[in-house]
């Protein structure tokens, strides 16, 4: 081999490579996006950074143990996740779409009347197999509220941001509500 040419093919050899890094580098999360990962590594999502993390010891019925949540905000859009355990069997004993149903909607039809605010988005969903229920509701500004229910055996994840019905909120909101994975599949 000449001299210098194993320098040229480490050189070439760069080169070549740093197409291929370059979509890792660019893949990259932003310093403004955090991610949370529960402490079971149960689930873990996307959400603006900083978030804080709050534990509620508020106990429903059916709930065995407390509401674990994070919470963040991004030029003023709310960005929610909580998720809290119910007691051994409370959902298998149930129907699992009506009770996501049900626990999706909650009180929005009070919170939010018809009559004043466009349901856009009002069906069931599912996240790896699970039963979930998506509501996006929309004010006459073009500003959302979007909620996502899911029931993983005895857990409720919820999930709830706030946008202005811009490009840019509405691209933080889905990434946001599309980041929740989760170690199981069904």
């Amino acid at each position: 081999m000449k001299p210098g040419g194993m320098k040229r093919r480490l050189i070439v050899l760069a080169l070549l490579m740093a197409p291929a890094v370059a979509p890792i580098v660019a893949g990259a999360q932003p310093a403004d996006w955090q991610t949370v990962v529960g402490s079971d590594l149960r689930f873990r999502l996307e959400m603006p950074a900083p978030a804080a993390k709050i534990t509620a010891a508020e106990k429903e019925k059916g709930h065995a143990g407390e509401r674990v949540a994070w919470a963040s905000k991004r030029d003023d859009e709310l960005f929610d996740f909580d998720y809290v355990d119910y007691e051994p069997a409370w959902f298998s004993s149930r129907d699992t779409k009506v009770m996501a149903r049900d626990l999706g909607r909650g009180e929005a039809e009070k919170a939010f009347p018809r009559v004043r605010f466009k349901y856009v988005l009002d069906e069931p969903v599912t996240l790896q197999g699970w039963d979930g229920y998506a509501l996006d509701i929309e004010d006459t500004n073009g500003s959302r509220v979007m909620m996502r229910t899911y029931i993983v055996k005895d857990r409720l994840y919820r999930m709830l941001v706030t946008t202005k019905g811009d490009t840019k909120s509405m691209s933080a909101a889905t990434r946001f509500l599309e980041s929740l994975r989760l170690a199981e599949t069904r």
